[in-house]
Parts: C-alpha cells; structure tokens; sequence
C-alpha cells in the first residue's frame, strides 16, 4: 500500500476551510486533496494522532470526521494497516428492460469480469426455496452463490437456487448460469425482479469490500420457462456506489 507524498497528506500545515463544526472543517480539506487529485487512491490518511496536531483538532474530532468520510466511500479504513483513499469506483449501469446474464452483460460493456464460488452444491432446499421453485415434497436445490468482480473490485454478490432436477452437479457450471441452463433446454425466458435499497451487512460487507452498513442495493430475481415454471430463484446484493439499474419508461396510450 502507497504511503501520501510529502507535502499533500504529508507534513505540511492543514489549512481547514472556514464555516460549520470543526469535524466538516476537516472533512472538507480532506475531500479538497482528494477533488483535487494531489492524492490517490491507495494513499494513506496521516495517524489520527498526527493529523489532530497538524489541524489544531482533538483527535475525537479527526475521528468524526474520517468515520465520515468512510461512511461515505472515500476513504477506507484496514485493521492494522490504517486510512486510505478508497479506489475509484466505475458505476455500472444495467438495464431493467432486458433477461440478460451477469456475464453477458458486462461483456457487451467491454468489462472483463470473474467470478469467485462463495457455495456450490446440492440441498435440501429452505421454506422460502420450496415455496419460489414450486418444489414438491422431497426434491432437492442446487445452489449457485457467487462473488462477482470486475478485475479485482467486488461488485455483487449473487445467490442463485435452482431445482437440483435441472442441475445434478452444480460443479459443471462454468462463468454462466444461464449458458449452463441453455444445454438443459431451460434458459429463463423472463423474469420478474424486486428492487429495494438495502444497508449492507457484515458478511457481505467484507466480501465486496465496503463499511458495514452501506448503502446497497438488494434484487430478488424470479425466471420463468416459456411453460411459466419458475427455473431460478435469485438473491443478490449490488454495491450502492457502483451500480445505476435504468428501465425505459413509456407513456400509456
């Protein structure tokens, strides 16, 4: 991890543009290095300790102001390692109007994404499964979870259920779900998604790398075959800073 350059986050005297509480004082010069570009990503804040003595603050008001500011996603804060300029992070935005895969969208967009397998196996299936799948007395789940990245930044978290009927061995399931589905002659096609803001939990949090407690944005995906049997039951969680969902809307005749 880089260390700030002398003389930005270095050593030199904070100036703390004037008006509101001390701790917004504060706030505003870091957020004007950062603005400005004479820091980047990766750079480390200065001590608690050090920065108070170069603003003339308490240290309880440095506090304040960085919690702040990482509640907001700019800088991020690593056990034992100290306060950095968070990463820049490239909003993505996708469309509501189209059934697409995680994979195959971001691939249109010219993204290069992977995936890491978070669980991938067979189960008896929850209350909630049986119920959104339609599974009879019996039947078993195959369960698809999923840390999505672009290069190496986590972007989602995707939970995937799907009757164990379609898939036996969830382990053949390569980038995409959906392409897996296609060999099975059961590729969903349509789906009905919930949409709602969500804060981010601790679990999930460390795995898409944001505080706990941000903003999110929490999907509920449920895809049909042409018959109108429910083929995948879908949970995921989006970071709030790098997703935009767009749905083209048209005036009713």
């Amino acid at each position: 991890m880089s260390t700030a350059p002398e003389g930005l986050f270095g050593n030199s005297p904070v100036v703390l543009p004037r008006g509101g509480p001390l701790y917004l004082q504060l706030k505003r010069w870091i957020e004007g290095v950062i603005l400005a570009g004479e820091v980047v990503p990766g750079h480390a804040l200065p001590s608690e300790r050090d920065l108070a003595i170069r603003a003339n603050v308490s240290r309880v008001t440095v506090r304040k102001a960085v919690q702040q500011l990482v509640g907001e996603g700019v800088l991020v804060q690593r056990h034992g390692s100290g306060t950095f300029v968070a990463p820049h992070t490239e909003r993505v935005e996708q469309s509501l109007s189209q059934l697409t895969s995680f994979t195959d969208d971001m691939a249109r967009r010219g993204m290069i994404v992977r995936s890491e397998w978070l669980e991938r196996g067979v189960f008896l299936p929850s209350p909630e499964e049986t119920m959104s799948l339609g599974l009879s007395a019996g039947e078993k789940v195959a369960r698809i979870n999923r840390l999505r990245l672009h290069q190496d930044l986590p972007l989602a978290i995707e939970r995937a259920s799907v009757s164990a009927e379609l898939i036996a061995d969830p382990n053949k399931i390569g980038d995409s779900l959906y392409k897996f589905l296609e060999t099975r002659d059961a590729r969903p096609v349509r789906a009905v998604q919930r949409i709602r803001a969500a804060n981010i939990g601790e679990i999930d949090a460390a795995l898409l790398h944001v505080p706990i407690g941000s903003a999110g944005l929490q999907i509920e995906r449920l895809s049909y075959l042409k018959t109108g049997r429910v083929v995948e039951f879908t949970r995921s969680i989006y970071r709030g800073d790098a997703y935009d969902f767009v749905a083209e809307l048209r005036l009713s005749a």
